[in-house]
C-alpha cells in the first residue's frame, strides 16, 4: 500500500527514563497513484495537459538531465504533479514543440527543488515559469541547515526520499522502471512541502523576501564562464606562459570535441591528461600515448587534434599566451586587499563581521543576505562621498545595479556604509582576518 503524506512534521524521538531512544529509521516514501506511463504521444501530451487544466494550485515541476555523460544540458523526462491530479512523466525528446503545455502552466506557480539547476533546460524547450517556489532557497532562508530535497523531505515530512538513482544516464532509451519511480518521487510531495515551507516562511516575517528571491529567479540564465579553462583540475601546478597556453588549447579542442558528440568532456580525456601533457609538451603520437591520461579511445581518436593544439601552442609568440592571473574588471582576490589597499580591507573585515552578525540575528546564511561578489565591489570602489545619508543611497543604488533585491539592500547597505566610514577614522583596528572557515577558493562564502 502506498504511503501518503502526513499533514505536519514527524514525531521527535521518544525519551524513556531519562534515556533517549534511538528514533527509528523513517518510512520510505512510495508513490500514491502508481507509477505512471511516459507521455511520448501527442495524444498523451493533450491528455497531460486537460488534467493539469484540470487541478489547483501549484504544479510541482522537476526535470532530469544526463549530466556527466552529455555535453548538453537539456532536459531527458520531465515530472509533474498538481492537486486534483496525478502524477505526470514527459519524454521531452519525443516532441518537436511543447507549446501546449506552455499554455497548460499559464499562470500557474511552479514549484521547483533548486531551480537554478533545471530553469535553463526547461527554458530551451520553451517552458517560462509566470510565477515560482524554489524550496531550496526557502529552505536556505529560514536556516536550514541542509537543504537538499531528500533532507527537508525527511525532516518536514518524515519520510525517506530513495536516491540511488541520482547519477545515472537520463539519454538512456527506454528508461528502466526503477528510474521512472525515482523520478515521479522527486514531486510526489513537492507541493506538500512548499505548503509547509510557505507557513513557515509567513510565520517568519521571511515571506516578502521569498517572493522578491522567486521573482528574481524567474529572470536566471546559467552563466556564461570567461576562460573556463582555467578551472581544469591541476591547473595550478603548471608553470610558464606556454604551459598555460596548452592547457588552454587542449581543453579547447576537447570542449569542441565534446560539444560536437555531445558527450561529457571528461569521457574525452581527463583533466590529468591535459595538465600532464601540457607538462610534456608531446610532439608525436608515440609520446602524447605513453604521457599520463591518454589512454581510452579519446586518447587515441583525437590524437593528431591534441598534436596540432600543442604545435600552434609552440608557434604562438610570448604576448599571446596566457598570463598566470586572469584580466578582469573585478576587485582582486581578498587575500590582496590588505596589501593593495590597507583600507578596502579594513572595509572588508568590518563588513564580514556585521554581516555574519546580521545572519545568526535571521537565522540564515551571511551570503544570503548579501551575494559575496556583491560585498566586494562595492568595497572595492566605494562611493566617495562621505556623508552618511548620501553614501548609505550610493551604496544600496550600486547594490541594486549589481541585482540586489530591495530586502537585502534595505538590510545590509547600513552596515556597508558603516563599514565604509568606521575604516577610515578607526586607528586601532586589528589586523583585517578572514571570518573563520572563510577561504577565498569558495566562492559561497563571503571571501
Amino acid at each position: 500500500m502506498s504511503s501518503s503524506p502526513p499533514d505536519g512534521a514527524a514525531d521527535p524521538q521518544t525519551v524513556t527514563s531519562g534515556t533517549e531512544t534511538p528514533e527509528p529509521p523513517k518510512p520510505l516514501l512510495t508513490l500514491r497513484d502508481g507509477l505512471p506511463p511516459v507521455v511520448e504521444t501527442e495524444a498523451a501530451l493533450r491528455e497531460l495537459c486537460d488534467d493539469i487544466r484540470s487541478g489547483t494550485g501549484p504544479v510541482a515541476i522537476d526535470a532530469e538531465r544526463a549530466s556527466g555523460y552529455r555535453y548538453s544540458n537539456r532536459a531527458y523526462l520531465i515530472q509533474l504533479r498538481r492537486a486534483g491530479t496525478t502524477t505526470w512523466l514527459l519524454d521531452p525528446i519525443a516532441f518537436d514543440s511543447l507549446a501546449p503545455l506552455q499554455e497548460a502552466l499559464a499562470e500557474t506557480e511552479w514549484i521547483l527543488h533548486a531551480a537554478t539547476q533545471d530553469l535553463p533546460c526547461l527554458a530551451e524547450i520553451g517552458l517560462f515559469p509566470s510565477e515560482l517556489f524554489d524550496t531550496e532557497l526557502a529552505g536556505r532562508l529560514l536556516g536550514y541547515p541542509r537543504v537538499g530535497l531528500a533532507t527537508l523531505v525527511e525532516t518536514l515530512l518524515g519520510f525517506r526520499l530513495a536516491k540511488e538513482h541520482s547519477a545515472v544516464d537520463w539519454s538512456t532509451r527506454p528508461l528502466p522502471e526503477a528510474w521512472l519511480e525515482y523520478a515521479a518521487l522527486d514531486v510526489e510531495v513537492l507541493v506538500e512541502l512548499r505548503d509547509l515551507l510557505a507557513a513557515e516562511l509567513e510565520s517568519t516575517g521571511k515571506a516578502d523576501w521569498a517572493r522578491q528571491e522567486f521573482e528574481h529567479l524567474k529572470r536566471f540564465e546559467q552563466p556564461t564562464r570567461v576562460e573556463a579553462w582555467r578551472r581544469t583540475s591541476g591547473v595550478h601546478r603548471v608553470r610558464g606562459r606556454r604551459a598555460l597556453g596548452a592547457v588552454r588549447a587542449l581543453w579547447e579542442t576537447r570542449d569542441d570535441i565534446a560539444r560536437q558528440r555531445d558527450v561529457t568532456p571528461g569521457r574525452i580525456i581527463p583533466d590529468a591528461a591535459i595538465i600532464a601533457a601540457a607538462q610534456a609538451m608531446p610532439s608525436d603520437r608515440t609520446a602524447l600515448l605513453s604521457t599520463r591520461g591518454f589512454h581510452g579511445r579519446g586518447a587515441e581518436r583525437y590524437a593528431a587534434r591534441w598534436l596540432a593544439a600543442l604545435q600552434e601552442v609552440g608557434a604562438l609568440a610570448e604576448a599571446d599566451l596566457p598570463t598566470r592571473s586572469p584580466r578582469g574588471e573585478g576587485p582582486p582576490l581578498p587575500r590582496a586587499w590588505a596589501e593593495k589597499d590597507p583600507v578596502a580591507a579594513k572595509r572588508l573585515q568590518l563588513a564580514r563581521e556585521a554581516l555574519v552578525a546580521l545572519g545568526e540575528e535571521h537565522g540564515m546564511p551571511a551570503e544570503q543576505l548579501l551575494t559575496p561578489d556583491y560585498l566586494r565591489r562595492a568595497l572595492w570602489a566605494p562611493p566617495a562621498t562621505r556623508e552618511p545619508g548620501a553614501l548609505l543611497d550610493e551604496v544600496a543604488g550600486l547594490l541594486a545595479g549589481y541585482g540586489a533585491r530591495s530586502w537585502q539592500i534595505g538590510l545590509t547597505s547600513p552596515l556597508l556604509t558603516r563599514a565604509i566610514l568606521d575604516a577610515e577614522i578607526a586607528d586601532d583596528l586589528p589586523e583585517p582576518t578572514a571570518p573563520a572557515g572563510a577561504t577565498d577558493d569558495e566562492p559561497d562564502d563571503l571571501a
